[in-house]
């Protein structure tokens, strides 16, 4: 199978694109380096990928790479972490449209006048931001209040682009909604501003490198946002990016939506202790303080992964210790890299 990923040097796709190869696909990647600047990646020289610099709202280059191609997984997106959501709200609405439209054209185009077999749509969690029902199902985006962010809104416009695309043009779709995902390779991007967390400036915007950048730089006590009650399900990029390979690979995916998570609940305050103990040692005792959250941080994040289960025969297995142990020495070595 040939496969069009877009936003490609993206940090989901940094563990999606070598599981894709490594199972014998074809790869097209495409990205413009907006997000982290230029990157090189381990699989840059991979016989089997071949990687194309430009802008998913090229819709004219869009439709020449997907013409090419069995399926097209639609990743490219204007995203970071919870600042994003205040700084941006605009921009994160106006841009993921702009990019999903182009993507969707391609893929009808190259549906309808070459071998194109589905888009698979990466949507997210937040399209599930302001329900009530917990663990959250597959279907629950449509009888619940719609997301209050734009961002979540806009993933959420997403699956219906998908739904559209296939009621008019009968271009098959699957939609993927990753929770929480962790691993290395994310780094700050270019528009993020600077957020101040006690008397560190935070890098990423996301919990657990943030909360990881804050102990191994000694912040004590160690500041988290909120009470530390939210509950979140951390889940390793690698198993993700088998789970989205799964699906593509899968005929039972087809015109389907599936969460893909691990069924593993994590408060915040659970998260942020794990950290402390790898970066200060057992002995350190772990202090903390509550800074005022962000307006859409939200409380409960809890998905039902039994149909990503019986469908797929996915689940996400790495623990979150084991997370850990990867991402801190990353951290680490970024912050020498930095010092250096």
């Amino acid at each position: 199978m040939r496969v069009l990923v877009t936003g490609a040097a993206g940090f989901i796709c940094g563990y999606l694109v070598p599981e894709l190869l490594e199972r014998g696909h074809e790869v097209i990647g495409l990205d413009n380096f907006s997000k982290y600047g230029r990157v090189a990646k381990s699989y840059d020289e991979h016989p089997r990928y071949r990687f194309v610099e430009g802008d998913a709202k090229d819709e004219a280059l869009m439709k020449e790479l997907a013409r090419e191609c069995d399926q097209v997984v639609a990743a490219a997106a204007m995203i970071g972490g919870i600042s994003y959501f205040h700084e941006f709200a605009y921009d994160l609405l106006a841009e993921n449209e702009r990019i999903l439209a182009a993507t969707f054209d391609a893929a009808i185009d190259a549906h309808q006048h070459a071998h194109l077999e589905r888009i698979i749509v990466m949507s997210s969690s937040m399209v599930f931001e302001s329900t009530t029902q917990f663990p959250t199902p597959e279907g629950a985006q449509l009888t619940s209040p719609p997301p209050v962010s734009t961002y979540g809104f806009q993933k959420l416009a997403s699956e219906y682009f998908a739904k559209g695309a296939f009621e008019q043009y009968r271009l098959p779709f699957t939609i993927l909604r990753p929770f929480n995902c962790v691993g290395i390779g994310e780094r700050r991007a270019l528009r993020d501003t600077d957020v101040m967390s006690g008397n560190i400036k935070l890098a990423l915007s996301h919990v657990v490198p943030d909360l990881a950048l804050k102990a191994l730089q000694g912040q004590d006590p160690l500041h988290i946002l909120g009470e530390g009650d939210q509950v979140r399900h951390y889940t390793y990029g690698g198993d993700l990016a088998r789970g989205i390979r799964l699906a593509m690979e899968s005929p039972k995916a087809v015109n389907e939506d599936f969460n893909l998570s691990t069924a593993t609940s994590t408060t915040v305050l659970e998260l942020a202790q794990a950290i402390w103990r790898r970066s200060n040692g057992p002995d350190k005792p772990f202090r903390y303080v509550s800074d005022p959250p962000f307006e859409h941080d939200v409380q409960r994040r809890v998905p039902d992964v039994r149909k990503a289960r019986e469908v797929l025969g996915f689940e996400a297995t790495t623990t979150l210790d084991e997370m850990l142990d990867e991402v801190i020495p990353w951290i680490r070595s970024e912050l020498q890299g930095v010092r250096a």
